[in-house]
């Protein structure tokens, strides 16, 4: 398969990328903005491969995304390229309203333009994969988890801007017969992620020798996901889905995000303990919850592994393990991030809260 991958350059669109080339010997064609989380230094493990190919490039841009579409001619698109960070959204919003409602708009345009001219098997087999999140359900109680026929209940900027580009993905398969499948994956960790995220924020923290800021009193809830796993669960998804459904995709593996730091601090204890021989959880420290702060977030991923024959094969203990190994085996790419372009520094307060920086 040749495949487009948008928003290649970014954590999980690199995990993508990789993994198509490296283990499904599939073609590539890497579309993507290069914005602040982008980073070409995750794909160079693949960038000499033949079957890759990078195009700088908007996806609000349909002229260059039609361009692109016939000369690559791909049997497939998983669409990633999206503004993520909920604290970012809540700043700023116009970003994200711009690139994943719009832009996902322009490229579903661009892909149907292609769909209706090919012929034959080729357009029987063509799919659209729009990749979205489970923060499109908004707040869980303390049981249950959210099904693919949850309704939406958006809580923030950013995931009101992607349940907007689910609905707008869905109705294009309704209307057109564009055939799109939707995935709703869970929180996502592992190497490569960009330093403002949970993880790797706790982890260069702790190798930076700072503290370690909690939201609120650390006790919301995320399913973690490490990103490889979710890396296959798209190619099967487009490999095995059913055109017009969408899928859930979770690993079962509900931690605290207090847990999660706890588990980083220990892990860390061991690899590489402070100086002092403090343990590393006397660095946390709690700071003001970020507004519209959902409790509890969970999917049942039942219909992909029924369905599709899928299943995470990392539990939260080996994948965390994994993933701070690599960010102590890989300074320099984390660390050039964090000296050029985000050093850590609080992000999606409103105006009228108040916050010590200093603890940042």
């Amino acid at each position: 398969m040749k495949l487009i991958v948008t928003g290649g350059a970014g954590f999980i669109g690199s995990a993508v990328c990789r993994q198509l080339i490296s283990s499904f010997g599939c073609a590539v064609v890497n579309i993507d903005k290069l914005t602040y989380a982008a980073n070409l230094a995750s794909l160079n493990p693949i960038a000499e491969s033949p079957r890759y190919s990078f195009h700088r490039m908007d996806i609000c841009d349909r002229e260059a995304l039609e361009s692109v579409f016939a000369r690559e001619q791909p049997d497939a698109i998983i669409h990633l390229a999206a503004e993520t960070h909920v604290d970012r959204s809540i700043t700023g919003p116009a970003a994200f309203i711009t690139t994943n409602i719009i832009g996902t708009y322009e490229l579903l345009e661009a892909a149907r333009v292609y769909w209706e001219r090919l012929q034959g098997k080729r357009k029987e087999r063509f799919r659209f994969l729009h990749v979205s999140t489970d923060e499109v359900y908004g707040n869980l109680g303390p049981e249950g988890a959210f099904a693919e026929t949850s309704p939406y209940d958006p809580s923030s900027p950013y995931s009101a801007s992607k349940a907007a580009s689910d609905h707008l993905a869905i109705a294009w398969h309704r209307t057109y017969g564009l055939p799109v499948l939707l995935s709703n994956c869970s929180n996502n960790y592992g190497s490569y992620q960009f330093p403002e995220k949970l993880i790797p924020l706790i982890i260069t923290n702790i190798l930076l020798g700072r503290v370690l800021p909690v939201y609120g009193d650390g006790r919301n809830v995320r399913d973690w996901l490490y990103v490889d796993d979710h890396a296959r669960a798209l190619l099967a998804i487009v490999q095995r889905g059913r055109s017009g459904e969408s899928y859930n995709v979770g690993a079962r593996s509900e931690r605290s995000n207090l847990a999660v730091v706890h588990a980083i601090c220990d892990y860390l204890d061991e690899r590489q303990p402070r100086a002092d021989g403090a343990p590393h959880r006397d660095s946390i420290r709690f700071v003001t919850d970020r507004p519209g702060h959902d409790f509890r977030y969970a999917v049942n991923p039942d219909k992909l592994e029924q369905e599709i024959g899928w299943a995470a094969e990392e539990s939260f203990e080996s994948g965390i393990k994994k993933t701070i190994d690599w960010y102590l085996e890989n300074e320099l790419w984390w660390r050039t991030l964090r000296e050029k372009r985000y050093d850590g520094e609080r992000l999606g307060l409103t105006r009228g809260q108040l916050v010590s920086q200093a603890v940042l």
